[in-house]
Formats: C-alpha cells, sequence, structure tokens
C-alpha cells in the first residue's frame, strides 16, 4: 500500500475517518430516526469488530490519522470496550474519540476510559428534561448530564457538546448553552439541522449560523481560535474570559465541502465519501470474500477518486438524502 494516500481529485487530503459500530440506539431523536419502530440491521448484517479493525488498519496504512466511533449509539453494542482499547492500538493513529448520546456514559466512563479514549463527543439538543423527553422519545436528561459531569471529572476532554438548533424547539437555550463554555471547558458545537431521512424535512424552518452568532452577541464578542490540521469541518470561537469554546457546524449556510477531509464506514460496511449523499460502496462483500489488504486498498482508492467537489442539500430539501441518520454515523 506504498504510496497510496487518500488524495481526491479536487486535491483534498483525507485523513479522517468516522467508523458507525451500530445502528441500534436507545434513543429517538425527532431528526434522526422516525418514532415508529423500525428494523435494525440483523447481527449478520453488521461488521464485526475484527472486519472494522482490518479495515481501519487499511486506511491507516493510506494516511488515515484521526478515527471517531459513532453509531446509532456505539456504547449499546456488546464488547464496545474491548474494541476501543484494540483500535488504540493501531499504529499510525493520533487521534481516535467518540460520539455517544450520553446516556451509558456515567455508568460505563472508567471503562471507556481504561480503553484510551480521552476525547468524546455528546449529543445534547436541550438543558431542559422535559423537551429532552420530547426531542429524543425518553426521559434520560438527567443521566445524560451527570454521564458529562463524570466524564469531566473522570479527567476527558476536551469533551464536545453536539447540539442541533432546532427552530421554535430549542433556540430559546442557545444562550444557555454558550454559556456553559464559562463554566467548564467544555466545546459547544451548533449544528445547523440537515434534511436528512424520512424524519428530516420535517422539523421545519432551519436556524442557520449567522443567527445563532447574533443572538450569542449579547455575551459578548467570538474570538476566532486557528483550527488544527485534523479538525472537522467546525468553525471555532471563544467568549472572552471562558474556559470553553464555541464552534459552529455550517452544512447548510456555508458548505465546507471544499476542506472536506472526511470518509464514513457505516455499521453495514459501506463506504461513504460524502455524509450528504446517498453514493456508497460496499466494502463488507468483499471482507466476506477473502480479498486481500491490497484489493481492499484499490477498492476505498477508487471511491475517493469519485468523492463529490460538494453536497447539494438545500434548504427546501431538494437533494434530500433517503438513508437515516442512524444508519450513516453521521
Amino acid at each position: 500500500m506504498l504510496n497510496r494516500k487518500l488524495i481526491d481529485r479536487y486535491n483534498r487530503v483525507l485523513n479522517y475517518l468516522r467508523v458507525s459500530i451500530t445502528d441500534h440506539c436507545n434513543l429517538r431523536c425527532m431528526y434522526c430516526v422516525p418514532r415508529e419502530n423500525i428494523p435494525w440491521l440483523s447481527h449478520d448484517q453488521i461488521l464485526r469488530y475484527e472486519e472494522i479493525l482490518r479495515l481501519i488498519r487499511v486506511g491507516a496504512g493510506m494516511g488515515i490519522a484521526k478515527v471517531r466511533i459513532t453509531g446509532g449509539e456505539p456504547l449499546v453494542r456488546k464488547g464496545v470496550y474491548e474494541f476501543l482499547a484494540d483500535l488504540k492500538e493501531i499504529k499510525g493513529l493520533s487521534d481516535v474519540s467518540l460520539t455517544t448520546n450520553g446516556v451509558l456514559l456515567a455508568e460505563n466512563i472508567t471503562r471507556i476510559h481504561s480503553a484510551g479514549i480521552r476525547r468524546i463527543n455528546v449529543s445534547l439538543d436541550t438543558l431542559n428534561r422535559r423537551k429532552y423527553k420530547e426531542i429524543t422519545g425518553h426521559d434520560q436528561y438527567e443521566q445524560v448530564w451527570r454521564g458529562i459531569l463524570s466524564a469531566h471529572e473522570t479527567g476527558l476532554g476536551p469533551i464536545k457538546i453536539n447540539v442541533v438548533a432546532l427552530k421554535g424547539i430549542n433556540d430559546d437555550e442557545l444562550i444557555d448553552f454558550a454559556r456553559l463554555s464559562f463554566l467548564y471547558p467544555f466545546h459547544i458545537r451548533f449544528i445547523e439541522h440537515m434534511p436528512i431521512g424520512a424524519c428530516g424535512a420535517k422539523i421545519g424552518q432551519h436556524l442557520l449560523a449567522p443567527e445563532i452568532k447574533t443572538r450569542l452577541g449579547t455575551l459578548g464578542r467570538l474570538i476566532p481560535i486557528e483550527k488544527g490540521s485534523l479538525d472537522g469541518p467546525a468553525e471555532r470561537f471563544k467568549l472572552e474570559d471562558a474556559v470553553g469554546e464555541i464552534g459552529f457546524i455550517r452544512p447548510m449556510s456555508r458548505h465546507f465541502c471544499a476542506h472536506c477531509n472526511r470518509l464514513r464506514l457505516t455499521a453495514s460496511g459501506q463506504l461513504r465519501t460524502c455524509l450528504l449523499s446517498d453514493n456508497q460502496v460496499d466494502l463488507k462483500g468483499p471482507l466476506r470474500r477473502g480479498c486481500s489488504d491490497d484489493e481492499l486498498a484499490e477498492i476505498v482508492l477508487n471511491a475517493v477518486r469519485h468523492k463529490p467537489s460538494e453536497h447539494h442539500l438545500s434548504d427546501n430539501c431538494s437533494g434530500n438524502i433517503s438513508s437515516q441518520m442512524s444508519a450513516i454515523g453521521g
């Protein structure tokens, strides 16, 4: 795999792989999965841990340096803590992190820390218990907040809190979230809602980053922070005297496609070169047919060569993505 670097035809260097290890989740967030029952992937349809680790090793040999484990909810999958420990041993990876909804965080924080994970993202769209149940379908707010504090007390950091901005639902809490950056060294990330899947287009009018920034202006000036080489698409800022950060992820109001450094591996073994496109390449089939690492690398390289220059998602939902977010590992 010498000299097989993941550089697409637009000269973007792809060094960040997001890996969904399950589509199962213990919540039903309104923008992620429909509230009615949906069929989960069966055990045989999901990549085995050894298959995921092999694909990541192949990727690391081609320049993948950053891996984030996602779901669904990754902590619901049996054996996840042993898998995370094995993942941390892969040579070439300089950044391994975890995204979780936080429901199982407090009771498992020691196991996460022991596996070598130091960076986590926690999805939390409200600081109000009643509203949390409305958004997620479950009354688990107190448990999630306890998990975030447990992670902080255990020494994990930075802890990023992902807030999907939903007009008419949580836009009255934007300042409350931003104020957390004065109290804790958390990175508060405001994410523009993307109309993905059957439920994605039903949320309503978008709340975009410029409006969020204007509202946060009452707290002071947002001071820009320079991004690192492995950073994702978030625009990073700091409020004066804050110990944490504020970030904005803007797929709708400012496409960051020109600087995209990401690939995604779904729980079912599909490689997606763009979150906001239904195009994907099967890796599970070749894996289970016994192909070599070099053959896997060539499949990945061919997918990278066809990575689109930009997404075509718009706020009127033309180009809406049919896949559910829970199945993609956004």
